[in-house]
């Protein structure tokens, strides 16, 4: 086990298998284990607590906001919620990975409602952009997740940045958690331009039913309760926390990690361990990021529930020491360092807005 920060490096080709042995073999025999050891077995039991403990949350804040009324303490409710919202989407995250039911269907309902009707994104978008991220985790066009955005995550992409984005690419890393408060707003356009947009979107019309339906909701509730100002101060608090936390929760798990080019041939068990990284912390952690601390056994069983991840992790740690494969696993803040340090080193690329071109062109 390696508990030190995996270098940051771009993988060159190589031979399918990734080297050394039959490597497709070497991760079934991984996944009969966890099989016999009855860790991919539905704990459907454990989702319904959460979900009822999580609600009961959200019923503490919606009776705190009613009895605050025209209130700067309201503020808190909306930091409240933004965090409340947040487990939710871990709860969408888990119904799309069919952690919480036996049957696709159920998990396919589950997570449209939460992730719909509760978080107001969009689950169509989540589930097309999410598939393609497990199956290409950190390979160059193949992965959304290391595609340009406000970001860059790869040196060539931060090289094409110009004027005042030039000169924020240079700073990412510093700039990345300020921008995460703006995530939340990221999160929901992206949801409207897929269920109004052209691709085909499964059950389109129920979609946007839903988010409809939960945004006409939560912003006439908030306008009718409070004035003006302090509604829309609670709307962006709300916001500005959602998209922190779930940026917060995400970002450790690849950031910082080898990249691979777009035709490697790296197998399936060394493909997903070698680009996650595992966040230390114990039951909190696990809360804390929804299971997201277990990144490595995530990917390698993207079905297995939460409360079965720890047991897992022991086996997969284990089982890739025994076959001198890199597992990375690190501590929240460290994870955090990480990602700053990475962020920063790519957005040097950018060029300064306020060198001279023809210096540079010069050398001078």
């Amino acid at each position: 086990m390696s508990n030190a920060v995996a270098p940051v490096v771009t993988f060159t080709k190589t031979r399918p298998g990734g080297g050394g042995g039959n490597s497709t073999s070497a991760y079934s025999a991984l996944l009969h284990t966890v099989k016999d050891a009855g860790l991919l077995r539905r704990r459907t039991g454990f989702y319904w607590v959460l979900f009822g403990a999580i609600t009961a949350a959200l019923g503490g804040i919606v009776t705190g906001f009613i009895l605050l009324g025209d209130s700067w303490f309201q503020l808190l409710m909306a930091g409240a919620l933004g965090i409340v919202l947040t487990q939710y989407a871990f709860l969408a995250h888990e119904a799309s990975h069919r952690q919480v039911f036996e049957n696709g269907p159920a998990n396919d309902r589950a997570g449209r409602i939460l992730a719909n009707l509760f978080v107001g994104i969009s689950y169509q978008w989540w589930m097309t952009k999410h598939s393609r991220h497990h199956a290409n985790p950190n390979i160059v066009g193949k992965d959304p997740d290391i595609e340009r955005d406000f970001i860059s995550f790869q040196e060539v992409d931060a090289a094409k940045s110009r004027g005042l984005y030039a000169w924020a690419t240079r700073r990412q890393g510093w700039l990345f958690f300020p921008a995460l408060l703006l995530e939340g707003i990221n999160l929901h356009i992206h949801g409207f331009r897929t269920v109004f947009g052209p691709r085909r979107v499964e059950r389109r019309w129920l979609e946007i039913a839903m988010i409809m339906t939960r945004l006409g909701a939560y912003v006439a509730v908030i306008f009718l309760v409070l004035p003006l100002g302090m509604g829309f101060a609670f709307l962006g608090v709300q916001i500005a926390v959602f998209g922190l936390y779930m940026g917060a929760s995400f970002a450790p798990n690849h950031k910082g990690m080898p990249i691979l080019p777009h035709d490697s041939k790296v197998d399936f068990l060394r493909r997903q361990v070698l680009t996650s990284r595992n966040i230390k912390g114990g039951f909190w952690m696990d809360t804390f990021m929804g299971g997201l601390n277990y990144q490595i056994e995530h990917h390698l069983f993207p079905n297995m529930p939460r409360p079965a991840l720890k047991r897992a992790n022991e086996i997969a740690r284990e089982y890739c020491e025994t076959h001198n494969i890199p597992f990375t696993e690190t501590t929240l803040i460290e994870s955090y360092g990480i990602v700053v340090r990475y962020l920063n080193r790519v957005g040097l690329a950018a060029r300064d807005p306020f060198d001279c071109p023809a210096a540079a062109q010069f050398g001078r």
